[in-house]
């Protein structure tokens, strides 16, 4: 009689990055310039600020929260985050300054950064662009949804804070821009209405009619 085969059978089970390894970042640090100047995080819709919104979908992803803001501070400490100002030399940079804030400060092997104003983010976003980061052998993972790259959507490993701050020495403030100098995978999404962000204030009032 042959021997048996001590291989599971079926397809591989994926490698991922257990919650309790990854630190959650919204980013709620930007001027809202197409929001007439608004804390676009704190701008309310369905009677919870929309940072509130992704936080609920992030919280259990994650094992510990940040919030990278740069005003309204104690409003966002209220949401039960420790809140990160980004570095004077940087206040106001766009999303990079916040995520170097997250990476100075994380106290886990990787960072998963979002946006605020993002409320449907998917509750598997850290699971999945955890597998793709390590199957892709990579620090970096971004989602892709509808055909288009969401590079806020960053999952990071923490020894990515040098190159980033490299980065910054520059003018180009562009995410992407910076992900391609250290190589990241992506991870597919079949719903794009998931990474659907609040830019304007027509989009925030549709969102608030009655249907």
């Amino acid at each position: 009689m042959p021997a048996r085969d001590p291989r599971p059978s079926g397809p591989p089970v994926p490698i991922t990055i257990a919650p309790a390894g990854i630190t959650g970042l919204l980013l709620a640090g930007g001027r809202g310039a197409r929001m007439g100047g608004a804390d676009k995080g704190l701008l309310q819709l369905h009677g919870e600020s929309l940072a509130r919104h992704a936080l609920r979908r992030l919280r259990p992803q994650v094992g510990e929260l940040l919030i990278s803001a740069n005003r309204n501070l104690a409003d966002y400490a209220s949401l039960g985050a420790r809140v990160l100002p980004d570095e004077a030399s940087q206040a106001f940079s766009g999303p990079l300054a916040g995520m170097a804030a997250g990476l100075r400060t994380c106290a886990t092997p990787w960072l998963l950064c979002v946006p605020c104003d993002g409320p449907w983010l998917p509750l598997d976003l850290a699971r999945r662009l955890g597998e793709a980061a390590l199957e892709g052998g990579r620090d970096a993972a971004i989602a892709v949804a509808g055909g288009r790259r969401q590079p806020v959507y960053a999952l990071l490993r923490r020894e990515l804070l040098g190159s980033l701050l490299d980065f910054l020495r520059g003018e180009d403030r562009r995410v992407e821009a910076w992900l391609r100098t250290v190589g990241f995978a992506e991870a597919s999404f079949d719903d794009p209405q998931s990474f659907d962000n609040i830019n304007l204030p027509e989009q925030l009032e549709a969102l608030r009619a009655p249907r």
